[in-house]
């Protein structure tokens, strides 16, 4: 006799409330708080169901996740193969816990290993202090600031606010940060970064954006990758790198100079401490023989 949780076939029952596949992908997307992730999910999702030639989510099998796999593969980087099927199974995990699907055939397919290539994007306090004196403007400088000494993600540099900003006496500020996932942190700025922040949002409105264009509009990440590169060029860097290579190296130097682990993941919004505890592994040049007897 089937349980109140069973259908006669032995299966959960469909609590979804979705009446469709397209309903479900909704649903699962709902879920998801941050806009760029929700987006980035569908378009993955779609990819999927245009290679395997549109079928019903229930009838999808393991061979068809397997050969996207394999065809991504063939053209992306272990990173971005890894983050699509992670999107993928999220899906598929979704649609069998709500019970709209019979079983989830994503949980049986594992992705190769992604090398971890985090020490290749950590800079030296060196290039990256001279990287920040070569921001080419005012506006620029506290860009790369924000980057660096508040170790803030690209979309949180170009959304930050005026009102976001509470200017302190003795050059100190602290941002009100709304970042990934819904969180909110507040992050003090050191006494440098914190004083020319001051001075380029000084007697703006609050719902000015804190880093403006020419025009007053936010910039776009984009636009503060250009600025980041443009600066690594008059610095001489080899490099060429990006908004979050000063995220890592915010992350990097301040363990480095001892700042405690959870001081850290709280400035930089990671969820879980094992994230932040990652650059504790990526000294480049570093060996436990430098510690021992010579």
């Amino acid at each position: 006799m089937a349980t109140e949780l069973q259908t006669a076939a032995g299966r959960a029952p469909d609590r979804s409330g979705a009446d469709s596949d397209r309903a479900l992908i909704a649903l699962w997307l709902r879920g998801r708080r941050s806009a760029h992730t929700r987006e980035a999910y569908a378009r993955d999702a779609a990819a999927f169901l245009a290679h395997a030639g549109q079928p019903a989510l229930a009838a999808v099998t393991v061979a068809m996740v397997q050969a996207w796999v394999e065809e991504l593969a063939a053209a992306l980087a272990p990173s971005s193969v890894a983050r699509k099927l992670a999107s993928l199974k999220s899906l598929l995990a979704f649609g069998a816990t709500t019970g709209y699907l019979p079983y989830n055939v994503g949980a049986a397919v594992q992705g190769s290993p992604v090398p971890n290539r985090l020490a290749e994007r950590i800079l030296s306090e060196h290039d990256t202090l001279n990287l920040l004196a070569a921001a080419g403007s005012a506006r620029n400088r506290v860009a790369l600031d924000l980057c660096y000494y508040a170790g803030l993600r690209v979309s949180e540099v170009c959304g930050l606010q005026v009102r976001d900003i509470a200017l302190l006496p003795d050059d100190a500020a602290v941002l009100t940060v709304h970042g990934k996932g819904g969180r909110t942190r507040h992050i003090a700025l050191p006494a440098g970064p914190a004083r020319r922040l001051r001075d380029l949002v000084a007697h703006r409105d609050p719902d000015n954006p804190a880093v403006p264009t020419a025009s007053g509009r936010a910039m776009t990440p984009h636009g503060v990758r250009q600025v980041i590169r443009a600066a690594a060029r008059r610095a001489g860097l080899a490099a060429a790198p990006s908004p979050h290579w000063l995220r890592h190296a915010c992350a990097s130097h301040s363990l480095d100079r001892g700042a405690p682990v959870h001081v850290v993941q709280q400035t930089l919004g990671h969820a879980s401490l094992a994230t932040t505890s990652r650059y504790t592994h990526a000294r480049p040049g570093q060996s436990a023989g430098a510690y021992l007897a010579k």
